[in-house]
């Protein structure tokens, strides 16, 4: 088959090009940078530039994969490749959903309103501005033409985020020669709240498999949903491939962590994946089970975990600066152990 991948130079897109490439098919990338997969061909293109897309005079693609977020990039593809491919995957994601309180559910759930203009700069309007996306698709290609991935968290090797490898490599900095670098891991208090992500090497075989057997529909693709505790016994069994870890943790109230600077999801000074706003919890909670039907297989969290830990040095920086210094951790977790040690003042 021939693939034509908008894109395949950053995380996903170049994991789903190298992916069609090794499964024996011609790969071209349409992309700003040169970062494309060995086999690849590139074609150099800016998608801002309102020119046509500077696409080979004649060529046609079974097959067109898209991971764009601006409903303008979409709408210009779709209107310029609908006879020229046969199919088109749009990579979308969980956030189209008018809510993300409601654990297990599915595709049917209601969205958010589509975003009228072509590009975004405001984070709130990513949700919007992906249901601009999907719309534009479904209605150049229609729904036997195209598959809608509804992504959830995408996690392993490669990370930018920093979300998927900070709890392993941070339960394997315990073998570290300080108590600041190596010292009790501090976690929030989240007995419930559901964690999951999907390998971004599972969602691109199954991305190219699915264009391989022309599978249509609109999909959740989410990993398996399981409890933060759960989530970091993953890590702490996958942090064993790097170190002989036996780290202890120190468990902390959401609200005294909050009231400290502690931030949530990633980023500096966060604790990776926790989210202490309960009407969120659905957004890793949501049934993929139409993908499972359809081919979508994954691997254990812990193997996930490991692989994108084993990508870094140990002593590398985490992406995206996610996570909590040693220093600025360590004193939280004094604090912490300091104020329950202290027996409460007497009365008055």
């Amino acid at each position: 088959m021939r693939f034509l991948v908008l894109g395949g130079t950053a995380w996903l897109g170049h994991r789903i090009a190298a992916t069609a490439l090794e499964r024996g098919h011609d790969v071209t990338c349409l992309a700003r940078g040169s970062a494309v997969p060995d086999g690849a061909e590139l074609v150099v293109a800016d998608r801002d530039d309102p020119r046509e897309l500077p696409l080979p005079a004649g060529a046609h693609w079974d097959v067109v994969v898209d991971v764009a977020r601006q409903p303008g990039h979409v709408r210009r593809a779709v209107r310029e490749l609908r006879s020229r491919s046969g199919r088109y995957v749009f990579v979308s994601t969980g956030n189209v959903y008018a809510s993300q309180s409601d654990e297990g559910a599915d595709e049917t759930a209601k969205l958010l309103p589509a975003l009228v203009a072509d590009s975004f700069t405001d984070p709130d309007h990513y949700g919007p501005a992906k249901v601009a996306c999907e719309s534009a698709v479904l209605a150049a290609f229609g729904s036997g033409r195209s598959l809608i991935a509804r992504a959830g968290l995408i996690g392993g090797p490669g990370d930018p985020t920093g979300r998927t490898d900070y709890w392993p490599r941070r339960f394997a900095r315990e073998t570290a020669g300080d108590s600041i670098s190596g010292g009790p891991v501090l976690v929030p208090d989240a007995p419930d709240l559901p964690t999951a992500l999907i390998d971004v090497r599972d969602l691109a075989d199954w991305l190219v498999r699915a264009a391989e057997a022309g599978t249509a529909g609109v999909f959740n693709a989410g990993g398996t949903p399981v409890p933060f505790p759960a989530h970091l016994d993953a890590a702490r069994a996958a942090a064993r491939a790097v170190t002989r870890s036996t780290a202890p943790t120190v468990v902390a109230a959401e609200r005294w962590l909050l009231d400290r600077g502690v931030s949530e999801w990633a980023g500096p000074r966060s604790l990776p994946l926790w989210v202490s706003d309960r009407s969120w919890y659905g957004m890793n909670a949501r049934s993929s089970a139409a993908a499972r039907a359809a081919g979508l297989t994954v691997r254990p969290l812990e193997d996930t975990l490991r692989d994108a830990a084993l990508a870094h040095e140990s002593d590398s920086p985490f992406p995206g600066g996610a996570g909590l210094a040693p220093a600025h951790e360590h004193d939280l977790v004094v604090e912490l152990e300091t104020a329950r040690e202290s027996p409460p003042a007497a009365p008055q």
